[in-house]
């Protein structure tokens, strides 16, 4: 009966320190994702300015504006998440990590600006509302790619201090065998 109590008891106590661990994992990810939607509304507006800016600026077509504007938008993204968002990401393969938000970008510029083309070119809906409404349309369908895509690939995370944490956490629980420690 006693055993029977304690196990339970380690049940209880552990279930805690699951969910403490868990809401620091959702907090974690609701500060990642607050951070990208802060460069991510500041390159948006980027974006839109340079693509008003060079649409009636300029006799460029449509589709080619906002590609450029696209492009100004993915360099100041890219300051934005390095230094802001994703500043306490692995640093060692900055190469790579560039080549990377390079390529998933490109990817995004074509989600974001596919969007515009078949609106443009196939259904002819050009004028400037409508042109701005279906850029929009394309970057929210990017920036759910670029969002996966970047935490997935580009800016990769450290392991965790909450992960090995928890681990050892298991190892002091009240209920659990006694584990010999080997000091380095």
């Amino acid at each position: 009966m006693k055993a029977t109590t304690g196990r339970r008891h380690g049940r209880r106590a552990s279930r805690p320190g699951r969910l403490r661990a868990l809401r620091t994992r959702f907090d974690a990810l609701g500060r990642e994702i607050a951070k990208f939607g802060v460069v991510g509304a500041l390159g948006v507006l980027v974006n839109f300015a340079v693509f008003n800016l060079m649409r009636h600026g300029t006799d460029l077509q449509v589709v080619r504006a906002s590609v450029i504007a696209t492009v100004v938008s993915i360099v100041f993204n890219y300051v934005g998440f390095r230094y802001f968002t994703y500043r306490d990401r692995d640093k060692s393969g900055r190469a790579k990590e560039l080549t990377l938000f390079l390529l998933f970008s490109v990817v995004g510029l074509v989600i974001e600006n596919g969007v515009l083309y078949v609106a443009t070119y196939s259904f002819h809906w050009d004028s400037q509302l409508q042109s701005n409404v279906f850029k929009f349309l394309g970057m929210g369908l990017a920036t759910l790619f670029r969002f996966w895509s970047y935490r997935t690939w580009v800016f990769k995370a450290l392991p965790a201090r909450e992960t090995v944490a928890r681990a050892e956490s298991f190892l002091d629980e009240p209920d659990a065998p006694p584990v010999h420690r080997v000091k380095p």
